[in-house]
């Protein structure tokens, strides 16, 4: 196996500025409780679109809509023209969904190339390597090839869900509070790798986190929840931080 092969994306891939993700009017139940009511949001290629808000607020549950963890009740979720409709999580990712828990989620028994290659799944057979991208961004990770998951410290941790995600080729990358619980010096890491692929143009990325600084230096557009609504959006330059960071504080 070419461990370090660069291979392009499988399909089509967009062009900067396109929208990638649309979600519209989105509803969501678990049971009874209503937690999602009419949430609307489009997450562009080349951009990173952040939504934000303090805990309990949607955020992940909107996201457990995007990957398909969640049925939605009323509203669309399309991805680069495809509405996902009752899509299974798994079909979502060979559309081009990556998708980084909150807690990561790694396999703490498997080594960090099995851990690398369970991102293969959704891929076609010619397409399973591992980017040589993975270890530009990452380079701890090459060196901890045999190391098992559970062995790693947080933020290597962390590292290696976001390698996995990129080592399906997503067209769209969900993060879930990347920062939480990492040291700041992986935190500036995680930032680098970011920023490196909202560069090149035909990822879109979909970024929840609480740390204002963290976001406020990488996101092009915001959308800031409170009870399962979106109730501020709007690109960098529109947003006035000082009321974004009202809606984060308890």
């Amino acid at each position: 196996m070419n461990v370090h092969a660069s291979v392009p994306a499988a399909g089509a891939t967009a062009t900067a500025g396109q929208p990638v993700l649309v979600a519209e009017n989105v509803d969501l139940y678990y049971g009874a409780a209503q937690a999602l009511y009419g949430v609307s949001l489009t997450a562009k290629a080349g951009e990173v679109m952040a939504l934000m808000g303090r805990n309990g607020v949607g955020k992940t549950s909107f996201l457990r809509a995007v990957v398909g963890e969640q049925p939605i009740a009323r509203g669309t979720i399309a991805l680069n023209g495809v509405t996902l409709g009752r899509m299974t999580p798994h079909d979502r990712a060979r559309l081009g969904i990556g998708y980084v828990p909150q807690g990561r989620d790694i396999f703490p028994l498997l080594t960090v190339k099995e851990n690398l290659e369970t991102g293969f799944a959704p891929l076609k057979r010619a397409d399973r390597t591992i980017p040589a991208d993975v270890f530009d961004l990452f380079p701890v990770l090459s060196d901890m090839l045999r190391r098992r998951g559970g062995d790693l410290s947080g933020g290597q941790q962390q590292q290696l869900a976001i390698a996995r995600a990129l080592v399906t080729r997503p067209k769209l990358l969900v993060l879930d509070e990347p920062t939480e619980g990492i040291q700041p010096s992986i935190i500036k890491d995680i930032g680098r790798a970011i920023a490196w692929l909202r560069q090149k143009g035909d990822i879109a990325i979909l970024l929840v986190e609480q740390y204002f600084d963290f976001v406020h230096e990488l996101a092009d557009r915001f959308a800031v929840m409170d009870r399962g609504q979106i109730i501020l959006s709007g690109t960098r330059e529109e947003m006035d931080p000082d009321k974004v960071r009202r809606h984060l504080t308890v």
